[in-house]
């Protein structure tokens, strides 16, 4: 098996075997030798996407590695830094509009939902500000350190945390109503994609490769479905992390796994539609009826047929370049990488169509993607909006 070593978290030794909860990083010494990324290559640029603007906020990502994605909200882009500092911009103009400081760690990006924002710490508090004005509304205590940004609808505010544990939590007063948990293996790789509501139904992944759908109300258990079946003899070889979003379409939940599957499941029975042989950490986009775009853990960048999960096309000269997980802009696919460019993909083929470098540091965050703009949040806390080009 080849170990993608940019993708391991915390140090190998006798102590991770005893523990009951680790994580992977940095199994290997400084000496390890990892193949250099694929040089970026020439080619015949057939779009300009205008920037609209650029702003700084915050100090970033510092010297962690950590997705601190953006939130938009009601014509607004919402940022956090690794201190906890909230930022709200005009998502027009880039403009401020407030900051807070929160003067907490921060591992994960920001979220939101009913007119609030959610910002999730490493020592397991998430805090509910007002969208207008960045008051504070509410702290509310869990169990362990937030992994994955909050999200909320229905008047539940919900949070995933480091052991396993999904909570419904009271959006009026941040009273915990409901909290679901799953035992973590023995070794995971660190991280945690973002538990997606959908009508009534929250779905997360797990670090066991199962996905579950559990009711917003309540938190009880609706289905669960393994995507992936861990396999090999060594705790390595049996990592199969649900660590990306999970994208809902309609009545399709789409997932990708690592050393596992890419997969469409249906969300009202559990029941996988198709899936592929896939390893991906970062995620994927999808558009329903035609493709689900993914990268997977080499950097490869691959178009495949909803439906049928066939390959359509696989864009290769991004390898170990470290891309985001791509986002879908109108006729394009948009990925950043680590030294702080912007690629633009053809959705029919996979060719570049342009590329941009916004940033001198790495774009660890998927694009987002509203309203024909693109807005790219950098590790250094700079974020840009790109207009996505018609044609």
């Amino acid at each position: 098996m080849k170990v993608n070593l940019r993708l391991l978290t915390i140090g190998l030794s006798l102590s991770i075997f005893l523990s009951a909860c680790s994580t992977v990083s940095g199994w290997f010494a400084d000496e390890s030798y990892e193949e250099p990324p694929e040089p970026l290559t020439e080619f015949t640029s057939e779009i300009s996407p205008k920037i609209l603007w650029d702003k700084g906020v915050g100090d970033g990502a510092g010297d962690n590695k950590v997705k601190l994605s953006s939130w938009w909200q009601n014509n607004k882009i919402f940022a956090v830094d690794h201190e906890g500092e909230v930022t709200a911009l005009n998502a027009e103009t880039g403009r401020e509009l407030w900051d807070v400081d929160l003067d907490f760690n921060v591992v994960t990006g920001i979220g939101g939902g009913m007119n609030m924002i959610y910002v999730g710490s490493d020592k397991g508090v998430v805090v509910a500000l007002n969208e207008a004005d960045g008051k504070e509304l509410w702290r509310s205590q869990l169990t362990s350190e937030v992994l994955a940004p909050v999200t909320s609808a229905n008047g539940i505010v919900v949070s995933r945390t480091s052991d396993g544990r999904v909570s419904g939590i009271s959006a009026e007063d941040g009273k915990v109503l409901w909290s679901y948990q799953r035992a973590v293996p023995l070794l995971s790789l660190r991280g945690a994609g973002r538990p997606v509501i959908a009508g009534s139904e929250v779905i997360a992944g797990y670090d066991n490769g199962k996905l579950v759908a559990l009711s917003l109300n309540d938190g009880k258990v609706l289905w669960e479905n393994s995507i992936a079946i861990p396999r090999g003899r060594t705790e390595l070889e049996r990592l199969v992390d649900i660590d990306a979003d999970p994208v809902v379409i309609d009545d399709t939940v789409y997932v990708v796994t690592y050393q596992g599957q890419l997969a469409a499941v249906d969300i009202n029975s559990g029941r996988v539609l198709w899936s592929r042989d896939m390893s991906s950490q970062v995620g994927l986009d999808a558009a329903y009826h035609d493709a689900v775009y993914v990268t997977d853990d080499e950097g490869y960048v691959w178009a495949i047929q909803d439906g049928s999960g066939d390959a359509l096309w696989r864009q290769t000269r991004l390898l170990r370049r470290q891309p985001t997980a791509p986002a879908i802009a109108g006729n394009y696919i948009v990925v950043g990488d680590f030294e702080g460019y912007i690629h633009w993909i053809g959705r029919d083929d996979g060719r570049f169509v342009s590329r941009q470098q916004i940033s001198d540091g790495p774009i660890y965050s998927k694009p987002l993607v509203v309203d024909g703009v693109v807005y790219i949040t950098a590790a250094d806390g700079s974020i840009t909006a790109l207009r996505v080009p018609e044609n």
